[in-house]
């Protein structure tokens, strides 16, 4: 959750019914029309494309590609009402089944293809409850188009200012509030099932947990398999402590109802997301690992605050790991996050040597990317952003920080958010079950945005033209596991895994497969090694491995790049050089698309303005891991 000036925070921070609630002003002055195309046309409902027809995807048991956003905010979360937006989940749903939506600056948004999946899981504290209340906040009006047509660029034509008001929550909120909760949870319950149809598009009924102690993020969300659900959100109001949120989600499994949690942004927890400790500091125990991993089976990698997979500091030797870094809290002072605790490859290791330690392992997860879109969209194309929160990034002019009324010092936003990421699960069919089955076994993975395909096995003694054989999915099952399983033992000299990835037809050619590699030696401490196995071009590796680069044709005046180098497709079976039989590890894929460029390049452009660098970036898919456990 991103608040503006503690509007919701404080009241999360003081649960005994007085608070301080801080309500955001602007003050106008003396200013000028602003050029920036980004507002226009506005958005007429009499012309807006609606929802395109999506045939019916058949049953296939070796599992049809589907992709999906689980991370969308509507008005009823408070940070995205204080921000001016004004659209509901009906509108969230038509937004992902391929419909024109008005975005909260008055202008139409459109993904350029439909998504197979979605679920709105706007905050579970005070759901709904500044919409219904409607007090008198100025962000939150329909004026913030008009707002946006006026230029603060070399003065301070707008002014944020924080009025500090004292209230009583008991009387400014309590009265009703849990009704009010209620009824929104149950609009939004009615509206996921007005738009799931089996087949064609699955709607899942979910909420956003948001914890956050000491403004560090231990966000999650909450996803069901059916529309079986409690009569209201478990909310951090409730209680902070994730354990807390198992034992609730614990009694609704014992009524019923099928939920799992998915934890996110853990680059911005502070190395709370992936600590070595509990929530207070305790050591954790087999049971605390057995219920991790239970409620919280996938965690997701990419979206608009950046990328959790790893950090420069993490891993020195991974050329890639500078992917879309966000590592300031989401707080006023923008302190960095401790990097330990905080990615998910480090969270990995971690579980690898708390398995070798303890016996026990906390991190055994998949991943997936959503995008935490607050404007009732999923922004995760770089040449079709639209930004986060409206009042802080819903047009070029502001995200490029050329109508900057914001003091610089203000929420690290802008652009330094990503247009990611999206959610890539192999399931049977498009259904609530089966979607909701194959997360929880974790055949996932995670993109940056592009929809990249990337299929990921590992097993024992795989031929090397596996990949060319008609049932070649099917020997590959037969002969091990697909990713987000554990590979058994077997007395085979080492394992071998095979990774088969084709471009998005709408983005970038494909530079490389990588198969990250991360294993605990006999004295229990953790390695990792990046292997470079399919690459396009003739670029030989290097005597340490390293691959040089495939270069850049993005040309930043245009805002485009062309296709001639790169492939579409790369596959490979490639077996372990390193192996050793008596070390526990893990594998994961990454598959890497030659530049293109970055939504901050097409803002520029719309602009008339020099891009900021870096003008290109190397999109990407992150599967999920698969383990080896050695005989022990």
């Amino acid at each position: 959750m991103h608040s503006i000036g503690k509007v919701l925070s404080a009241v999360l921070a003081n649960q005994s019914g007085k608070g301080i609630f801080a309500v955001c002003v602007l003050a106008f002055t003396a200013c000028s029309p602003v050029e920036d195309p980004s507002l226009f046309p506005p958005f007429d409902p009499a012309t807006a494309a609606p929802p395109p027809t999506v045939a019916p995807s058949p049953y296939n048991a070796d599992r049809n590609l589907y992709w999906g956003d689980l991370h969308i905010h509507t008005s009823y979360s408070t940070d995205a009402y204080t921000n001016g937006v004004q659209a509901t989940p009906d509108d969230a749903y038509t937004f992902v089944k391929g419909g024109e939506i008005e975005h909260a600056a008055g202008y139409g948004i459109r993904l350029e293809r439909p998504l197979d999946f979605a679920a709105v899981t706007d905050h579970s504290e005070y759901l709904g409850v500044l919409k219904a209340t409607d007090p008198d906040l100025p962000l939150k009006r329909r004026g913030l188009r008009e707002r946006l047509l006026y230029d603060g660029r070399l003065s301070n034509s707008w002014l944020l200012v924080e009025t500090m008001i004292d209230f009583d929550l008991e009387q400014a909120i309590a009265p009703g509030w849990e009704a009010i909760s209620r009824s929104a949870w149950q609009n939004i319950v009615e509206t996921a099932e007005r738009h799931n149809d089996p087949g064609r598009f699955t709607a899942f009924v979910g909420y956003e947990w948001t914890s956050m102690p000491g403004e560090r993020n231990l966000h999650r969300n909450v996803i069901y398999r059916s529309a079986d659900v409690p009569a209201l959100p478990f909310s951090s109001v409730d209680s902070e402590d994730p354990r807390d949120l198992w034992d609730a989600l614990q009694k609704q499994r014992e009524h019923g109802m099928d939920v799992f949690a998915i934890p996110h942004n853990g680059n911005v927890s502070d190395g709370l997301m992936y600590d070595r400790v509990m929530y207070d500091g305790k050591p954790m125990s087999a049971d605390y690992a057995k219920r991790r991993n239970n409620f919280e089976p996938i965690s997701e990698i990419f979206q608009v605050k950046g990328s959790s997979e790893t950090y420069p500091l993490l891993s020195p030797e991974d050329e890639f790991a500078g992917f879309e870094i966000y590592d300031t809290q989401l707080s006023r002072t923008q302190e960095i996050s401790r990097a330990k605790g905080s990615y998910i490859r480090d969270a990995l290791r971690s579980g690898l040597e708390m398995s070798h330690a303890e016996g026990y392992n906390p991190y055994r997860f998949g991943v997936i990317g959503s995008s935490d879109g607050h404007n009732a969209s999923a922004p995760v194309e770089e040449y079709n952003y639209h930004g986060k929160l409206p009042i802080l990034d819903g047009s070029a002019g502001l995200r490029m920080g050329e109508a900057n009324f914001f003091p610089a010092d203000f929420m690290a936003g802008g652009w330094r958010w990503s247009a990611a990421g999206l959610a890539a699960v192999w399931a049977e069919q498009n259904t609530r079950a089966s979607l909701f089955d194959a997360m929880r076994r974790k055949e996932t993975y995670s993109t940056s945005g592009p929809r990249i395909v990337v299929r990921f096995f590992g097993g024992w003694r795989y031929p090397d033209d596996l990949l060319q054989r008609e049932n070649w999915i099917a020997l590959a099952e037969h002969a091990g596991v697909p990713m987000g399983q554990v590979l058994p033992a077997s007395d085979a000299p080492a394992p071998s895994f095979a990774v088969w990835a084709i471009r998005d037809p709408s983005s970038g050619n494909l530079d490389r497969i990588q198969i990250i590699k991360g294993w605990v030696d006999n004295k229990g401490k953790s390695h990792e090694k990046i292997f470079n196995i399919a690459w396009s071009g003739q670029r030989v590796l290097d005597a340490s491995g390293r691959l040089p680069a495939v270069g850049n044709t993005v040309d930043a005046s245009t805002a485009s790049y062309t296709n001639s180098i790169g492939k579409a497709q790369l596959s490979a079976v490639w077996t372990d050089p390193t192996f050793d039989p008596t070390h526990e590890a893990f594998y994961y894929a990454r598959v890497i698309e030659i530049p293109t460029p970055r939504w901050t390049t097409f803002d520029a452009l719309i602009l008339g303005i020099p891009p900021p660098d870096p003008i290109s970036l190397q999109e990407r898919a992150v599967t999920s891991a698969i383990w080896y456990e050695p005989i022990r």
